[in-house]
Parts: C-alpha cells; sequence; structure tokens
C-alpha cells in the first residue's frame, strides 16, 4: 500500500487551495447572508475543471481515481460548506451513477456536459417516506410504450434548483420490494418534472435542498440506468463511493479548523499569556490533531481500497461514520478554543459548527452506518 501522491496532484492540490483561500474564502460571508453562491465563482470552477473530477478524460472530464478525488475534496472541505456540498453532490452521487453504471449512448449524451459544468447532476432517492428506509419508496415508473411514466415525490434533494440531470429511483413493480425498483437519468426539462419547495436549512447556505414532484413525468426508455429491478442496488453502489468522498470532506474541514484553533491560541492572550501556553488548550489541540489524522489514514486507505476494486461497502460505512463523528468533535472543540468569538458570525468557527451537524445524517445516518458495519462482520 502506497500512499505517495503524485507530483501532478500535489501541484492541483496547491491549485485548490490557493483557490479556495484566494476566492471563496473571502466571499463566504457573502454567501451565508445571500444563501447564494455567486455565478462567477461556480464558472471559475468549472474552468478549473472541478466538475469533471469524477468523470473520464474520454467525456472531457479529470478521470481520478478515488484517491484523487478524494485529496481534492480535502482541500474543498476547507471551505464553505454549501459551495463544497454542490461541488461534492455533483462530483460524487450526481455523476459515478452514469459513470459506472451508464451505456455507453448514456455516457456521450450526458458525461460530457457535466464535465464541463454546463449542467449540474444531482441523486433523487430520499421521500417523505423514505429517508433510512430507503426501499420504502412511493415513486412509481409505469412503463407505456417507449417511455417510462414517473409520479411522486422526492424531498432534501441537493442541487435541485440548479441542477439539470437527476440519478431517480422509481418503484417498476410494487409486488417485488426493493428488487422491483429501477434508476432513472431524468433531465429537468422532461414533461412533468417539477422542483417543489425550497428548505430553509440550519446550514450549508448556498447550496439549496428542495422537493421534486412527478405529475406523468415521461422518461424514454433509454433513460433506465443499470437493468430494470435494480436500482436499489445501484443507490448503494452510489452511496457507497459517496460516502468516502464526504469523509474526505469532512476531513478537510477538520484540518482547517485545526489550523484556525492552533493560529487563535497563539493570538489569544489571557492572565498575561497567549492561551496556548495553557494545558487545557493544548490538551484539546493534540485531541483535534490525533484525530484528524486517524480520519486522514481512513480516507486515504478507504479511497485506496476503491481504486483497488476491493469491496468496501463495511470500510465506506466506517470512514463516512468516523469522519462526520469526528468533524463534530473537533469543531466542537474549535468553538471553545475560541471562547465567545467563536459563537460569533464574523469568525467562520460558527459556520463550521452548522455545517457540520448534517454530515452525520445525510448520505446514510451515523446510526444506518453502524447498521451497515455490524451487518457486515456478522454475515
Amino acid at each position: 500500500m502506497d500512499f505517495t501522491i503524485p507530483e501532478e496532484m500535489i501541484l492541483m492540490k496547491k491549485s485548490v487551495r490557493e483557490f479556495v483561500e484566494e476566492q471563496v474564502d473571502p466571499i463566504a460571508p457573502e454567501i451565508e447572508e445571500k444563501d447564494e453562491i455567486p455565478a462567477w465563482l461556480l464558472d471559475k470552477a468549472k474552468e478549473m475543471g472541478l466538475f469533471g473530477l469524477s468523470i473520464p478524460e474520454e467525456y472531457g472530464g479529470a478521470g481520478l481515481n478515488m484517491l484523487g478525488k478524494c485529496l481534492i475534496f480535502e482541500e474543498l472541505g476547507r471551505t464553505h460548506g454549501g459551495f463544497t456540498t454542490v461541488l461534492g453532490a455533483h462530483n460524487g452521487i450526481g455523476t459515478v451513477g452514469i459513470v459506472n453504471l451508464g451505456t455507453p449512448e448514456q455516457k456521450r449524451r450526458y458525461l460530457p456536459s457535466m464535465a464541463s459544468g454546463e449542467k449540474i447532476g444531482a441523486f433523487a432517492l430520499t421521500e417523505p417516506n423514505a429517508g433510512s428506509d430507503a426501499a420504502n419508496l412511493r415513486t412509481t415508473a409505469v412503463k407505456k410504450g417507449d417511455r417510462y411514466v414517473l409520479n411522486g415525490t422526492k424531498h432534501f434533494i441537493t442541487n435541485s434548483v440548479i441542477g439539470q440531470v437527476f440519478t431517480v429511483m422509481a418503484v417498476t413493480d410494487k409486488s417485488k420490494g426493493a428488487r422491483g425498483i429501477t434508476s432513472f437519468i431524468v433531465e429537468k426539462s422532461f414533461p412533468g418534472f417539477n422542483v417543489g419547495t425550497v428548505e430553509k436549512k440550519m446550514g450549508l447556505r448556498g447550496a439549496h435542498t428542495a422537493e421534486l414532484i412527478f405529475e406523468d413525468c415521461e422518461v424514454p426508455e433509454e433513460n433506465v440506468l443499470g437493468k430494470e429491478g435494480e436500482g436499489f442496488i445501484n443507490a448503494l453502489k452510489i452511496l457507497t463511493n459517496g460516502r468516502v468522498g464526504i469523509a474526505a470532506r469532512n476531513l478537510g474541514a477538520c484540518g482547517k479548523l485545526l489550523d484556525l484553533s492552533i493560529d487563535y491560541a497563539k493570538q489569544r492572550i489571557q492572565f498575561g499569556r497567549p492561551i496556548a501556553e495553557f494545558q487545557a488548550i493544548q490538551h484539546m489541540l493534540a485531541e483535534m490533531a490525533m484525530e484528524t489524522e486517524v480520519a486522514r489514514s481512513m480516507v486515504y486507505r478507504v479511497a485506496w481500497m476503491v481504486d483497488q476494486n476491493m469491496p468496501v461497502i463495511k470500510e465506506a460505512a466506517m470512514v463516512k461514520l468516523f469522519a462526520s463523528e469526528t468533524f463534530g468533535r473537533v469543531v466542537d472543540k474549535a468553538l471553545q478554543i475560541h471562547g465567545g468569538m467563536g459563537y460569533m458570525r464574523e469568525f467562520p468557527i460558527e459556520r463550521f459548527y452548522r455545517d457540520a451537524r448534517i454530515n452525520r445524517i445525510f448520505e446514510g445516518t451515523s446510526e444506518i452506518q453502524k447498521n451497515i458495519i455490524a451487518s457486515s462482520l456478522l454475515k
């Protein structure tokens, strides 16, 4: 197992670090206030190829393997959570289904425009009655001639407002339970596709989450992704891949919080000396550093396993669980070190604190990850 980072990836990491520090960080307060990511910033990300990380070079993408993608996600995780989520959802669950399961024609039709960022991807599984119980879908897809007609509602869908290409799970045969679910590639322009309520969230401002409403939405039969009846299995594969990416983004956030806390502890004077000299602060910094480094080792190892085509259902659950829980512990210590200032909106700690919480819920709650791990152990 060799985690030596190739020179080209070191250069790419450096350019992404410079981008987030020089372009994204300065406007993070603006994104928070307006709940909107400026178009020019998304255009800059497109120019840098940040929408094509998962997409093979033959379709205009960067063609990164999982370890390479996680190295970039780690850098993106250091900045505004909403911006990072838009890119993460697109490069993760928004595109990997088409990359890994799509037909040659589907790939030719969708991947070039997704790699350029012209069309942004999203993933629609969750419904009002199907969250952790992902097999309990109510959205239906009925075959009529050369088309499927979709009816139902999805909610909590990231990139729903700006997305154009959606991987959607729907029931094609209710009698078969989870084996009666099929995945589809659905374009926002298809008749019967509507975006519903846009949710007001605690964090991840600028990354909009909304309902998708299908009312006799017509989807061509050639837009079935994979085989009919394998949608639930497809969803699990896509989510397993996405969980590694989330862990990498959480890792980046932990690294940023550690850096901010070290700098603040050296500058903040109390009782006539920097608080970095107090053992209580040193112990918190030591714990933050230790957990961040453990998360890094896990992320890199599981990403490497994916690249070796090894089974990672258990390991992906472990790394998502550990990294998201670590993010919560690290940001809590970071706020404690910053004291009252960490609670104020003028400091980024407050934003990281709000953004951290969702990571223990989306793409599989911490409890679901534990179920997956236990199930793997008890086979």
